[in-house]
């Protein structure tokens, strides 16, 4: 049995029941009006569904950033050169990134991964050395990858839980995602699952006018009329218009439910990894909470697909995990909404009748 077969098959089909009817049942009775803090309450009965306590903990938390470059660049989709992965790459292995900033703050430690990257980085370099090729092929002419390089790069995320929870158990995973003209495959992914209009889902990355847009809607449309990927095989559609780092997303997915860990994915492209990952397994989708509402039009259309609501609208379209670190903060907080605010018996306070 291959890696990725014994991962699904370890996914649980549901989460604790008893916990997730005590959880709701203790919001209920808590000494304010039910349901008055919104979405933070359903967000803290599943992770005490997931957690199996009503007291739960968040105290290992860990965001992975995986980089992948993509052939698909060439075609002008995007508005950096490639060249700019492998600097990110070194950016956040120094600490230096917009993610190692808001994850401090959130008591989360980044580790950046290298899945794809087109540059041979230093062994001793300290992140996940993954490589599954030198980035991924220009899918307006032929496949992003091979099936089995899609298959081993969803199991190079795979072994990142393994290894990270192994160290310390993992209490919450956060995915991130850095390779320029990834928006482009990320795109392609959802139009192939959804079939919506190729117009209506493809957004601006980083920041391109219209004419590169009218481009970068052209190649998403040559990409999937060439290959015509199958929305009902995941790994069809990851290895015909996909990207390396999307794959070790989906991986990172799937081995957090796995393990009965909560993971929470950051903006369109951790959103398309969430998606390969849920499309593989359903189930895997009670582990997963999506983080915020990038200004991609595509992620949308996600998060639809997932039917789970992102928690916040920045107005973010960074990636790196941003938007997972600042939603960290929202899920512990959540935890300490379910245990610590007393119920009306608790305290005395005479209940609504």
């Amino acid at each position: 049995m291959t890696l990725l077969d014994q991962t699904l098959s370890s996914i649980p089909g549901s989460l604790d029941e008893d916990t997730f009817h005590r959880a709701k049942e203790r919001l209920a009775n808590q000494a304010k009006p039910a349901g008055s803090l919104g979405i933070m309450e359903e967000v803290s009965a599943r992770l005490a569904a997931i957690k199996g306590t009503i007291d739960v903990r968040l105290t290992n938390k860990r965001i992975v950033t995986c980089a992948g470059d993509h052939g698909v660049a060439e075609e002008g989709v995007s508005l950096f050169p490639a060249e700019v992965t492998p600097q990110m790459v070194y950016n956040f292995a120094g600490g230096g990134a917009s993610v190692n900033v808001i994850a401090d703050h959130a008591g989360a430690i980044v580790k950046a991964a290298d899945i794809g990257v087109n540059h041979d980085f230093e062994p001793d370099l300290p992140i996940f050395h993954k490589k599954v090729r030198h980035g991924t092929a220009n899918f307006t002419k032929e496949p992003a990858m091979t099936r089995e390089e899609a298959v081993q790069s969803i199991e190079a995320g795979i072994e990142m839980v393994n290894e990270l929870d192994a160290e310390t158990p993992l209490d919450l995973l956060g995915t991130g995602d850095m390779g320029i003209a990834n928006t482009t495959p990320s795109s392609a992914i959802i139009a192939a699952f959804s079939g919506v209009e190729v117009e209506a889902l493809t957004g601006r990355g980083t920041g391109i006018g219209d004419q590169a847009l009218a481009n970068k809607i052209r190649v998403i449309q040559t990409g999937l009329d060439r290959h015509r990927p199958d929305p009902e095989d995941p790994i069809d559609v990851l290895h015909k218009v996909g990207g390396l780092e999307i794959g070790a997303l989906a991986g990172l997915v799937l081995g957090a439910a796995a393990k009965g860990v909560p993971v929470i994915c950051d903006g369109l492209i951790s959103t398309a990894g969430a998606l390969i990952a849920c499309e593989l397994a359903p189930s895997a989708k009670n582990y997963l909470f999506v983080s915020h509402k990038s200004v991609e039009k595509g992620h949308r259309f996600m998060h639809e697909r997932l039917g789970l609501d992102p928690l916040i609208d920045l107005k973010f379209r960074l990636g790196e995990g941003t938007g997972a670190a600042v939603c960290m903060e929202l899920l512990d907080l959540s935890t300490r909404i379910l245990a610590d605010i007393k119920t009306f018996e608790e305290v005395g306070v005479t209940n609504a009748q």
